[in-house]
Order: structure tokens, then C-alpha cells, then sequence
């Protein structure tokens, strides 16, 4: 079993007033493909580098198995990473270093060929392996790097934005065959990134992060379905939720003067509430109904349609988007009416951002 438990696993940097990462709690299971995502600077790379023993764990364990690896060197924690990077030796051909791993850890010349050889099979590399990296394509150089991981067998994958570096059709044909890989070897797999999109496509479970602190840990749909507070519900989703801050009047919900039709929820601190709606989930309703919000963009995606415009509020106008029905799109200048439906919206607590609604 290659389950992974951080148990309270803290990270400082010399001078700062804070830890890195304060203290994560979380459970990886034997064979899970685990995503931590977040933006830029939230922890989610350190934490993978203390797991692969790249960074130190000031306090708190992390454990392997039954195996405490938190003070073990990252040679012996059977570990295979894969960097942003390619980290390809350029003098050496494809097979060398797909080969490269097994010959610093001593197998025999016949067996090295052999698992090598395998690897290329099944990375679709195997007419490239007496190419060096300059004759390759970035998709097949990450391959050789992914290679170079699974050919060691390893009980433990840490992929770091491996995907960063190349094209978008590219990274969504790299990204299947990630998964693909990590099915068929069934080897627990913790992966780093801050695109979200890749995050929702990959992962069993996803867990997002911020200021090093994990925010919420749960299947895909789920983190999109129920985010636990503001900062989850504004990160995950592409549009990204529309945020209104609304106020309690009376048992319901008004959002610059125009009333919602929503009940007051319970177990607000204060009067003030924001109400989150996915773009999808507006109802488009008849003039002088609902909040009303001209248009000043259309984005045409083909099988969808997305109306950006502007909401005044009053004391201030934001941004909405909304999801056209197919074929139908809003005219830039037009002001489209829009409901927000009981099922489709999203309470929290404005000072808290926790979340309020069932």
C-alpha cells in the first residue's frame, strides 16, 4: 500500500514572519491521482517538494506507507518527479535517457534495455529512440521525462506543471495521456498545478490551496457543485462564478435595490451575504424583471456562447457572465434581465466567505 498522510507538515523560509505552509493535513490513498492546485505562490510546489524531500519539513511528518519519510533523503523515498522543466540530458539519445535512472541504480545493461525499451512502447516513443532531445517536439521531450519517472517503478509520482511548457493542443493531448498512464499503472500520484482546467480534467480528487493553507479537498464536481467558502467558488469554474454582495432585507436578499427572491439564509455574521450564480445558472426573464445587465461583450465559442456586461448596483457596477442558450446570442448594447433560481445560487458569509447555503 503507497497511501501518503501530511500530519500537520510545516514549511518557514529564514527571515519570514510566517510559515510557507502552516500545517497540512491530508490524505492521499494508494493509487489516487491527487491535484493541488491554487494560484501563484499559495504553497501547492513547496508541499510537493517536502513530500519528494526537495525542501525540509521544519515540523509536523510525512509519511509514505508506514513509512515516516520526513527526515529520509530524497534518494531513498522511492520517489519519481517530473519538473516544469524537461531536464533532458542533450548529448544522450532517447533510450539513454529513458536508461539513465536504472544505470545510476545499478541494474544490469540487459534489464535496463529492456524496461526502456518497454517505457518507449508505451509513450509512443519507441521510432524515436535513437533521436537526442534537439530532434524532438516539446510533447515528446516531456514523454521522455515522464519516461524517465516510470521507468524506475517508483512508488510515488510528483509531477510539478509539467505541462507548462507546451502549446495548448498540445498540453490537452499530453494531459490524456497522463491520465492514461496513471490508470494504467495505478501509481499514487500527487500533481501541482494553477491551471484549474487541468486540475478539474486529472485529478480523483483535487485539493485547492491558498496563502499554504488547503481551502477545500474533494472530487471535481464536487469543488464546483458546493465550494466551501468565497475563495474556492471564485477559483474553481471557467467563467468563474459571479460574486454579488447582497443585503438582508427583511427574509430576503436584495442586490442593489432589485430583490432576488431569495430567503435571508441562516447563520449569517452580519447583514451582509454574497450570493454566488455560475454563469449557467442565470435565468435570462422579461424586461423589468430581475437584475438587469448590458452587454458589452459576447464571446462565441461554437457549442457555447458567453454574454459578458455591466450590473449597476448603485454605489458601484460590476461584472456578470452569463451562458447564452445555444444559437442565441445577445447583441453588444442589448440589456439582458436575469433571475437568480433557488437551486442555481450560492450563499456565503461576506465576512467570513464561508459557506451558508445547503
Amino acid at each position: 500500500m503507497t497511501a501518503i498522510t501530511f500530519a500537520n507538515a510545516q514549511r518557514w523560509y529564514a527571515g519570514t514572519d510566517r510559515p510557507a505552509v502552516p500545517g497540512i493535513d491530508l490524505e492521499v490513498a494508494d493509487g489516487e491521482f491527487l491535484v493541488l492546485v491554487g494560484p501563484s505562490g499559495c504553497g501547492k510546489t513547496t508541499t510537493l517538494r517536502m513530500l519528494a524531500g526537495l525542501e525540509p519539513v521544519d515540523d509536523g511528518r510525512i509519511l509514505i506507507g508506514d513509512r515516516d519519510v520526513t527526515r529520509v533523503a530524497p534518494k531513498d523515498r522511492d520517489i519519481a518527479m517530473v519538473f516544469q522543466s524537461y531536464a533532458l540530458y542533450p548529448h544522450k539519445s532517447v533510450r539513454e535517457n529513458l536508461a539513465f535512472p536504472l544505470k545510476m541504480g545499478k541494474v544490469p545493461p540487459a534489464e535496463r534495455d529492456r524496461r526502456a525499451t518497454a517505457v518507449a512502447e508505451m509513450l509512443g516513443l519507441t521510432e524515436h529512440l535513437d533521436r537526442k532531445p534537439k530532434a524532438l517536439s516539446g510533447g515528446q521531450r516531456q514523454r521522455v521525462a515522464m519516461g524517465r519517472a516510470i521507468v524506475r517503478q517508483p512508488q510515488v509520482f510528483c509531477m510539478d506543471e509539467p505541462l507548462s511548457n507546451l502549446d495548448a493542443k498540445m498540453r490537452v493531448q499530453t494531459r490524456g495521456d497522463i491520465a492514461r498512464l496513471q490508470r494504467e499503472l495505478g501509481v499514487t500520484t500527487v500533481y501541482v498545478t494553477h491551471d484549474q482546467v487541468e486540475a478539474m480534467t486529472l485529478g480523483d480528487r483535487v485539493a485547492v490551496m491558498n496563502d499554504g493553507e488547503i481551502q477545500q479537498v474533494d472530487t471535481p464536481l464536487a469543488l464546483y457543485d458546493r465550494p466551501a467558502n468565497l475563495f474556492v467558488a471564485g477559483f474553481i469554474g471557467s467563467p468563474q462564478m459571479n460574486l454579488l454582495e447582497a443585503r438582508a432585507d427583511g427574509d430576503g436578499l436584495t442586490v442593489g435595490g432589485h430583490r432576488l427572491g431569495l430567503d435571508k439564509p441562516a447563520g449569517a455574521s452580519g447583514p451582509r451575504v454574497t450570493v454566488g450564480v455560475r454563469p449557467d445558472g442565470w435565468e435570462l426573464v422579461g424586461a423589468g424583471n430581475g437584475l438587469p445587465v448590458r452587454v458589452d461583450l459576447v464571446e462565441e465559442l461554437g457549442s457555447d456562447s458567453f454574454a459578458y456586461g455591466s450590473a449597476d448596483l448603485g454605489d458601484r457596477t460590476v461584472t456578470v457572465a452569463v451562458r447564452l442558450p445555444r444559437r442565441d446570442p445577445a447583441a453588444v448594447g442589448t440589456t439582458l434581465h436575469l433571475a437568480v433560481p433557488a437551486r442555481a445560487a450560492h450563499l456565503f458569509d461576506t465576512a467570513t466567505g464561508a459557506r451558508l447555503s445547503a
